[in-house]
């Protein structure tokens, strides 16, 4: 269950990269960009850095004679030698020596001291635009330093012998030649030796060269650290807008929300944008297979009658029924188109046929149902030439009534649904938008079965959701939804078949090919 929802994660994630690409894509080049333009205008700076290396044998207190630790860690003592270096007032004297209108702020800002892991080494370095003045100042510094040492360590030296000659003043003839007289004299000799050979405890293990290269600003790792972000930008935003974006993404999310199967996904095709009612072969299976899945559904109940809604205008309902009333006829069935959007009707621009009398005119008893009902004949997939097939069409009529909802509740509707349930195998009502106006709410108890339509990409969520409260409450017989314009779900070529057809859901066990499903009575 664990590897399922992480690769279905995944999968949405890969989803998200691929619909917000063009957001990705701009964030990453303007952060890249930006970060080059950057880099490229900064000033060029240098860095160069000198080595000191510090005596941590304790030499010079052993021989003054006072007390040693051997507690010390390696770190403890470098933290020591780094304060040395820091607080010492070496910054003066290196101003003094190289002139050049430096002055303490700005040698204290080009100075970085750093040690090197648990070594007695540290590191002098300084920066500066000028690469030759980084070196100056770093090996400047550094020798100041060792200056400033020695001397310490001299005058140190020099008052320990001073001490220790008071000590021997004070002893007797027989005292000095005794065991600390001797001592004494060992201890006061060494300290003139180290005096006068101005012995240090540190050195300059290194030199600062003149830096070849800049040290700043590193263009090209900037401008992959400016890409870097940018692609993290990028996707925060992705996530945001996919966030706030409450369109239908995925089949998938259809049959969530309703909680119904899903009986067909239709291709992205503009082939079902164009007038009249011929399609390329793969369009026109993918209707077949709708049906078939359709077919199911009169095992144990006669499915005579079905209702294409959707929540909104837009989703493709009209064209879904057309072709799918179109599906029905050419395999031999007698079927009719019913057209029960009484406010804004498109029927009869889809099909190309003459806007005259139609379902208004019948339900205010102003012309028999039969008059009002036009026949279309259906092409071939393919185009090439007649079927042999028609379609009965009841489109809604060219005078629109002041009152579609009373009209659709009335007993007249009724009447035209026993005859139409009567006279054909099929009747595909298409109906107006559910969530909009509530005109064909009545007639969801009196047919067969409904159909639900969401267009992917389009359809929003919290309008399928609003009618699937109302759906669910209404003892309205749901068949399942169809996903209009999805991407997924690409051809599946069948051993053996002439062409291929767009993948469906498949859990109810349907025939992949249109010539196991052949009509039968009833659709």
């Amino acid at each position: 269950m664990d590897s399922e929802q992480t690769s279905l994660s995944a999968e949405q994630m890969l989803g998200i990269i691929r619909r917000r690409a063009l957001w990705i894509l701009l964030c990453l080049i303007l952060v890249a960009g930006a970060a080059y333009g950057y880099a490229k205008h900064k000033p060029k700076k240098y860095t160069a850095a000198a080595e000191l290396a510090f005596n941590n044998s304790q030499l010079d207190q052993q021989i003054a004679g006072l007390a040693t630790s051997s507690s010390v860690t390696p770190l403890a003592q470098q933290q020591g030698n780094l304060e040395l270096v820091r607080v010492s007032d070496v910054t003066a004297k290196t101003v003094r020596v190289l002139g050049h209108g430096l002055t303490g702020e700005k040698v204290n800002a080009s100075l970085s001291i750093s040690g090197k892991g648990e070594s007695n080494i540290i590191d002098v370095s300084s920066t500066s635009t000028s690469p030759t003045l980084a070196a100056t100042i770093a090996n400047t510094y550094a020798s100041q330093f060792v200056k400033e040492q020695q001397r310490t360590n001299r005058q140190f030296y020099e008052t320990a012998l001073a001490l220790v000659n008071k000590q021997l003043a004070a002893l007797s003839p027989a005292q000095r030649v005794g065991t600390d007289g001797l001592d004494l004299q060992d201890r006061a000799h060494t300290l003139g030796l180290l005096a006068k050979l101005d012995y240090n405890s540190v050195e300059v293990a290194s030199e600062a060269l003149v830096p070849s290269s800049p040290s700043s600003p590193k263009t090209k790792t900037d401008t992959i650290l400016g890409a870097v972000l940018g692609l993290l930008l990028g996707l925060g935003i992705a996530l945001v807008l996919e966030r706030f974006d409450r369109r239908i993404r995925v089949p998938e999310e259809l049959e969530r929300i309703y909680s119904l199967p899903m009986l067909g996904l239709v291709p992205e095709s503009a082939a079902l944008n164009g007038k009249g009612t011929a399609l390329p072969p793969v369009e026109a299976e993918a209707f077949s297979l709708i049906r078939a899945h359709l077919r199911f559904f009169n095992v144990d109940r006669d499915l005579r009658t079905v209702l294409i809604a959707s929540p909104a205008p837009g989703d493709g309902k009209t064209t879904i029924a057309l072709h799918l009333a179109e599906a029905a006829a050419r395999s031999g069935s007698r079927v009719l188109l019913l057209e029960v959007d009484l406010r804004q009707p498109t029927l009869a621009e889809h099909l190309g046929i003459q806007l005259g009398q139609g379902l208004a005119d019948v339900l205010i008893g102003a012309v028999p149902m039969e008059e009002a009902t036009q026949s279309v004949d259906l092409q071939a997939p393919s185009g090439e030439g007649p079927a042999g097939h028609t379609l009965d069409v009841l489109a809604a009529g060219a005078v629109l009534p002041p009152n579609p909802g009373e009209l659709l509740e009335s007993r007249a509707m009724d009447e035209v649904l026993v005859r139409a349930k009567s006279a054909y195998d099929l009747v595909v009502i298409d109906t107006p938008p559910l969530i909009a106006v509530s005109d064909a709410f009545p007639l969801l108890a009196k047919v067969d079965g409904v159909v639900i339509v969401g267009r992917v990409g389009h359809s929003r969520r919290d309008a399928a959701e609003q009618l699937h409260h109302v759906l669910a409450s209404s003892g309205a017989p749901l068949l399942g939804v169809i996903a209009n314009k999805a991407k997924s779900g690409g051809p599946v070529p069948y051993p053996g078949g002439g062409h291929s057809s767009p993948g469906v859901a498949s859990d109810n066990g349907a025939p992949s090919s249109s010539e196991e499903l052949a009509p039968t009575a009833g659709a």
